[in-house]
C-alpha cells in the first residue's frame, strides 16, 4: 500500500520572509548598539560619579541591557 503526503503552503513567501528576517537583524544590530554605548557611557564614569547617581560598578551590566530591552 502506497501512501501520498501532499503539502501546501500557505504562509509568507520567501521575500516576505527574508524581508522579515533583515528588519530584525537590523533592529537587533541597532539595539546592541544602543547597549554598548549606554554601557560604555557608564563604565566611562568614575566610581564618585556612580556613586552620585546611585549605582554601583557591577550593576552596569544589568542596567544598559534593562534600559535597552526591557523599555
Amino acid at each position: 500500500m502506497a501512501y501520498t503526503a501532499t503539502t501546501t503552503h500557505t504562509g509568507a513567501s520567501l521575500t516576505e520572509r527574508l524581508t522579515r528576517f533583515i528588519a530584525k537583524a537590523k533592529e537587533a544590530y541597532t539595539l546592541r548598539a544602543e547597549y554598548n554605548r549606554t554601557y560604555s557611557e557608564l563604565q566611562g564614569l568614575t566610581d564618585r560619579e556612580l556613586n552620585d547617581i546611585g549605582v554601583r560598578r557591577c550593576d552596569i551590566k544589568d542596567i544598559a541591557r534593562d534600559h535597552v530591552y526591557c523599555s
